[in-house]
């Protein structure tokens, strides 16, 4: 349908916006996000190292403003903005982003504090040697170009590169639908890999990490991954490692000690970290730490000072590293652009494959552009030395004929490259026509050539030439220290206990717990609350008061054989009535509390159930690390739960609810971790009512309604084995048929 200005073109809104957002995503993640794996780089940064070998900033130059660098970018290769590409040439010079910077910059490019760089027409910069081997060999025919945005220059699709820049320097980008996270490696370490592969193309994941054992960050840390995790994360492609700042302990007079960070996690800015350590300290959070100071200055030195010297140095740090950036979790998602521009995740020894593959490209395309230069060379020879036999005809042709060129193709027999190489010699370059050098020449020239092209025809002698390249390469580096050594270091997960650690993040404060038969819970602050001065909501009373500490465990044991974790420090406050405990654990509305206890190393409990069966539990092994609690006693259809009490004296005094009693020892009943149990009394009718334990010594006690102590002076008549039916309990025995008062179950 044509329109004034223009032609409108009919189409489903659908279709329309699906085509375009296909062809968005695709620019998005061809163009911008994803790196391609054979030099690691993305357009624009591969834009800006061209851009500046076109302007002669080699290492060995001199420096110009990075606003020159820009313009010539911007203008030649990448139409964006000039603000984008800057930042990218930033990031290129900074070495606390890059293991391997490819720019050399002098002025005020940023810092690890996260202060931005100088403007671009205060700036200045070149190439590094990085830099240089990633293009050498570019004016070779090594890689294909293609025209620019604009069409009037070329620019090239890959670099050479020559070393896998792709691990070396790592890569980060987000695309439409998918990402990338590449942490940086020891180029050094990836050389010798890459070498290995060479000799070995089926070689393990586990072979390559026991050369090249991880990610080697530019600002150090400790890296506390186990080994199989890396494995994993390399033979897939995807996974993480877990970095530490790396600290020392520094002793003070009189017994005091600090903490000095001297290496930050990859990407952390210094200040946030000190921002966020200000207000854990304020909002009490992180009870260990007194203050936090920073002393850098050339070095990072983060002075954290505790908050007593009694303090174990490694629970402090462990309280930080779970709070805190001093600990961060660096993705591996190796998500890149094969040569063919496909995405796709590649494993350790696929990425290190592909270089490969790529620098033999280079290497057999190198060896073509040189034979083509030598044959032309060649050809030019044989017209010197033909002029060197017939000098005086040569001189006289071109003195005398009127197109000399013509004249000496054709007495001399010379095609015209020849003769236009004659024609263009200076004069001063005629005493150089010396046969024995020319024929020299010449010899070396056909060697040479009989070598390339046993090279082009061995497979086996190019991965040979290309080792011995990487050989090179490696020794390159080898030169600077900097670029060479190993800053990351491996280190086990720190050994403080898991409970020192959490106490460590809570202020350690009395606390007073209540549940109520409802089963609503709060914390009271304090110890020595009046019981009976507790308020409840309306119909509801107490069912358990217990003096804690914020920093200990609550323990609870419901009617459905599970023993549930509560910590103190997350209970509702005093004020008001309370939380719903259901809320707090998955308790069913038809169970209920039976026992609540705070934790304490050491202790056992017998539990057991209506249906008359039991045994004894150690506390350690009752602990749940869930909501969902842990299942511990087996009630059965139909059954629950009776009692859970802590293990004290060594005689057993079980009631069914026939009234009958039975007696026996303790050694009786069996220690499991989890079950039925053993059967504790028989039973025709009903099940067990109730059972408590004693002192031989002491006898056998209850208590009566009133609340005195009852005394069972003949308790041996009942004395019998476990499993037994027993006998009739003894006159004034409570008729509730418990040894104690029993709660009621709301």
């Amino acid at each position: 349908m044509n329109a004034p200005g223009g032609t409108i073109i009919e189409e489903q809104i659908e279709n329309a916006l699906a085509s375009r957002y296909l062809a968005y995503s695709l620019s998005t993640i061809t163009q911008r996000a994803l790196p391609d794996v054979r030099d690691g780089l993305k357009p624009v940064h591969r834009r800006i190292l061209f851009a500046m070998q076109e302007l002669k900033l080699d290492p060995d130059s001199g420096f110009k403003k990075c606003a020159r660098v820009v313009g010539d970018v911007i203008g030649r290769f990448h139409p964006h903005g000039d603000q984008a590409v800057y930042d990218a040439l930033v990031r290129l010079a900074q070495s606390f982003a890059q293991r391997y910077p490819l720019v050399d910059g002098q002025g005020n490019f940023g810092n690890i504090d996260g202060d931005r760089a100088a403007a671009m027409r205060y700036t200045e910069s070149r190439l590094t040697l990085p830099a240089r081997l990633l293009l050498d060999g570019i004016n070779q025919d090594t890689v294909d170009f293609r025209a620019t945005y604009s069409g009037e220059d070329d620019e090239p699709v890959v670099l050479p590169a020559g070393y896998p820049n792709l691990l070396a320097n790592g890569a980060n980008g987000i695309a439409v639908g998918m990402a990338t996270s590449i942490p940086p490696h020891n180029v050094m370490e990836l050389l010798d890999a890459a070498r290995h592969l060479i000799r070995h193309p089926g070689a393990s994941i586990s072979t390559l990490l026991g050369i090249m054992p991880g990610p080697d960050f530019p600002t150090g840390g400790e890296i506390v991954e186990d080994k199989e995790s890396i494995e994993q994360a390399y033979a897939t492609g995807r996974g993480g490692f877990r970095l530490r700042a790396r600290w020392t302990r520094e002793d003070l007079p009189r017994g005091q000690w600090q903490v000095v960070v001297t290496e930050m996690p990859y990407q952390v800015q210094k200040t946030k970290l000190i921002e966020k350590l200000a207000q854990l300290i304020e909002s009490k959070k992180l009870p260990l730490l007194a203050d936090v100071r920073d002393e850098s200055a050339e070095d990072v030195r983060l002075v954290l000072e505790p908050r007593s010297r009694t303090i174990d140095p490694a629970v402090f740090m462990e309280s930080l590293f779970m709070l805190s950036d001093l600990e961060v979790r660096i993705p591996l998602n190796l998500n890149v652009l094969d040569a063919k521009g496909v995405p796709g995740v590649l494993s350790l020894r696929e990425a290190l494959q592909a270089w490969l593959d790529h620098r033999r490209d280079v290497l057999l395309r190198r060896t073509a552009y040189r034979l083509r230069k030598i044959e032309t060379r060649l050809n030019v020879l044989a017209g010197y030395l033909i002029a060197f036999l017939n000098l005086d005809e040569v001189i006289r042709i071109i003195r005398e004929e009127d197109e000399p060129k013509q004249q000496l193709m054709a007495r001399f027999g010379l095609n015209e490259d020849q003769a236009e190489a004659i024609l263009n010699m200076r004069l001063r370059s005629l005493r150089k026509l010396e046969e024995m050098e020319l024929k020299a020449e010449d010899k070396a020239l056909r060697d040479e050539q009989t070598g390339l092209l046993a090279l082009q025809a061995d497979e086996a002698e190019q991965w040979r030439a290309i080792s011995q390249d990487i050989k090179s390469t490696k020794e390159q580096f080898a030169k600077e220290k900097t670029l060479s050594q190993r800053r990351s270091g491996f280190g086990a997960v720190s050994k403080a206990d898991a409970n020192a650690v959490s106490e460590a993040l809570v202020v350690r404060e009395p606390i007073t717990v209540v549940l109520s038969e409802k089963g609503w819970v709060r914390a009271l602050k304090g110890h020595g609350h009046d019981a009976q001065a507790i308020k409840y909501k309306e119909g509801d009373k107490q069912a358990f008061v217990i003096q804690a500490l914020t920093t200990d465990k609550l323990v609870l044991f419901a009617t459905n054989g599970k023993f549930y974790t509560l910590g103190c420090d997350r209970l509702p406050g005093g004020r008001g009535q309370g939380e719903p405990i259901r809320l707090l654990i998955d308790l069913d509305d038809t169970d209920h509390p039976l026992a609540l206890f705070t934790r304490q190393e050491g202790r056992r409990f017998i539990v057991a159930s209506t249906s008359g069966y039991g045994f004894i539990v150690e506390e350690d092994n009752v602990i749940a690390m869930t909501k969902g609690g842990r299942q511990v006693l087996n009630v059965g259809a139909g059954g629950e739960a009776l009692l859970c009490l802590p293990v004290t004296g060594d005689m057993v005094a079980v009631v069914g609810e026939n009234r009958k009693m039975l007696v026996y020892p303790l050694t009786q009943i069996n220690t499991l971790n989890r079950g039925k149990g053993v059967k504790l009394q028989a039973y025709k009718d009903g099940g067990l009512a109730d059972l408590t334990m004693f002192n031989e010594d002491e006898g056998l006690y209850w208590t009566d309604p009133g609340g005195r102590k009852v005394s069972c002076k003949d308790w041996r008549n009942w004395l019998g084995k476990r499993a037994q039916a027993g006998r009739m309990a003894p006159r004034g025995f409570p008729r509730s048929g418990c040894f104690r008062p029993r709660r009621p179950l709301v």
